[in-house]
């Protein structure tokens, strides 16, 4: 079903970017500076938006022409591009957008043609709706696997790796009794957090985080 994976939704949106020859910094070159620094991981703003498996903010100048038999084609404008495959329903994420990062949502779609604000919620669902354009395509192939379980089966590999390099070499009877121990606190293990990475370093966990990039 276009849009829906499991129970994994894939969000696209091209919002044109306002084009001012009269401002003192192109509406394009703000949102890629304000991108560059915008944080990601455990630190960015789209784990707060925690059911965010992972999103992408990227400004799209044109299309890329890549030779015969495709045809060579121009945007009009230049697009702000936004993707983020989550957990459940369309509406209920984007006012979770609206509520829990609306200094992001201001800094980026404030310089697109048409953007209402968020004083007024409703107009900003329906504005990215307008906006939103079918996706068949997932950067999160987890069907209907949730953002939290994921990130618990990533959390319980990096602890397997680290059990087995830590164990090497011991005696059949050291090792089970290790092994026990090591069972018992893999089964009691909590879910990580939106964001979670393993402390150890043996697995990267940032599987909610936001990309901040520039096209080009």
């Amino acid at each position: 079903m276009a849009n829906v994976s499991g129970s994994v939704y894939g969000l696209t949106i091209l919002s044109p970017i306002i084009s001012d020859p009269n401002a003192d910094i192109s509406h394009d070159c703000a949102i890629r500076e304000y991108l560059a620094n915008l944080a990601n991981g455990p630190t960015g703003p789209f784990a707060k938006v925690s059911s965010t498996h992972i999103c992408r903010l990227v400004v799209m100048d044109d299309l890329i022409y890549v030779g015969t038999p495709a045809r060579e084609e121009h945007l009009s404008s230049q697009y702000l591009v936004f993707e983020s495959n989550f957990d459940g329903e369309l509406e209920p994420y984007l006012r979770t957008m609206a509520k829990e990062i609306p200094e992001v949502v201001e800094s980026v779609w404030g310089h697109c043609v048409g953007y209402p604000g968020l004083l007024d919620v409703n107009a900003f669902v329906a504005y990215m709706k307008k906006c939103q354009l079918t996706t068949t395509f997932y950067f999160a192939d987890v069907n209907n696997h949730t953002v939290q379980s994921t990130l618990r089966a990533l959390k319980v590999q990096a602890s397997v790796a680290d059990f087995i390099g830590k164990h090497q070499g011991e005696s059949p009877s050291e090792l089970q009794a290790a092994f026990r121990v090591f069972y018992e606190r893999v089964r009691n293990m909590s879910e990580p957090e939106a964001g979670h990475h393993d402390p150890q370093g043996h697995v990267s966990i940032k599987l909610n985080r936001s990309i901040a990039a520039q096209h080009g």
